[in-house]
């Protein structure tokens, strides 16, 4: 198994703001050979699969609009899998949200969306 890449300095600055929102880390950057999920999060009413997108600027879309449906697939196999892999959390309603960044580190704009898909 291939270990997976340094996270990206929008994952960090995500996973920093989601937890100043309240939500408890559960996993970063589960990786398979469905996919890969950047985070999945607790919030205490929903079990949240996080898919983080960045962009430099927005000339071409932004980066929520980058998800393809064929990637929200991806992702929706990849929780079943998380899920089916830990049957402790299955009991708890789910939902996929996007941590939006564009910018770079020195200057971020963020957008959160949930239940985005």
């Amino acid at each position: 198994m291939i270990p997976p890449a340094e996270p990206h300095w929008s994952e960090n600055l995500a996973l920093t703001r989601l937890q100043a929102q309240g939500l408890v880390l559960v996993c970063r950057n589960y990786n398979t050979r469905l996919g890969e999920i950047d985070l999945i999060m607790d919030d205490t009413e929903h079990l949240v699969f996080i898919e983080v997108r960045q962009r430099s600027h927005t000339r071409y879309g932004r980066p929520e609009e980058t998800i393809s449906p064929a990637k929200r697939q991806r992702l929706r196999r990849t929780a079943t899998l998380f899920l089916q892999q830990h049957p402790a959390l299955q009991a708890q309603a789910c939902r996929f949200d996007v941590f939006a960044v564009t910018g770079d580190a020195a200057k971020p704009c963020c957008h959160w969306i949930r239940d985005a898909f």
